[in-house]
């Protein structure tokens, strides 16, 4: 027989580390992103509201599969921290997070593309391949990969220009 709980309890970061699995380190630096919220006690202890649960699971899950904690905290943007969030609540998350996600499956399938498309001809052909870059003309376009950040806009116009 399962004990009741009320969503009013408060539980410890230990008991939320041991629920959710998710390191005491990692809870307190989601505290202090704002992805989640406790009390403090009187002794200056920390307190997670129930409901805590279901946002830790989600941001494991979504480390796990490779989204940034930013986009996390977008997706949880509008999602209250000092209540128990409604069905209204979660699906006005989860209607964003689905966009980002739809987003970011694009992006990995462009790029699954041309990775498969390089490394399947072998050719590195300077006048075809869209991965690589030639004099390095994208340098002045700003740091990081810019040709594969190109890649998650939808004007594929950009990638043949250079």
């Amino acid at each position: 027989m399962s004990a009741k709980h009320e969503p009013e309890e408060l539980l410890s970061i230990g008991e939320m580390s041991r629920r959710t699995g998710v390191a005491l380190s990692a809870l307190r630096y989601y505290e202090e992103l704002g992805l989640i919220a406790s009390q403090r006690t009187a002794g200056n202890q920390r307190r997670f509201a129930r409901h805590m649960l279901r946002r830790i699971s989600l941001i494991s899950v979504a480390k796990n599969l490779g989204i940034p904690l930013h986009d996390v905290q977008q997706a949880f943007a509008d999602v209250p921290l000092d209540r128990t969030p409604t069905h209204q609540d979660w699906q006005r998350a989860s209607r964003q997070w689905k966009r980002q996600i739809i987003e970011r499956r694009r992006g990995l399938e462009r790029l699954e593309a041309e990775l498969t498309g390089c490394i399947g001809c072998g050719c590195l052909s300077m006048k075809a391949c869209r991965l690589l870059n030639p004099d390095d003309a994208l340098a002045e376009t700003g740091a990081g990969p810019r040709r594969l950040d190109i890649m998650t806009n939808d004007d594929d116009d950009d990638l043949t220009s250079s």
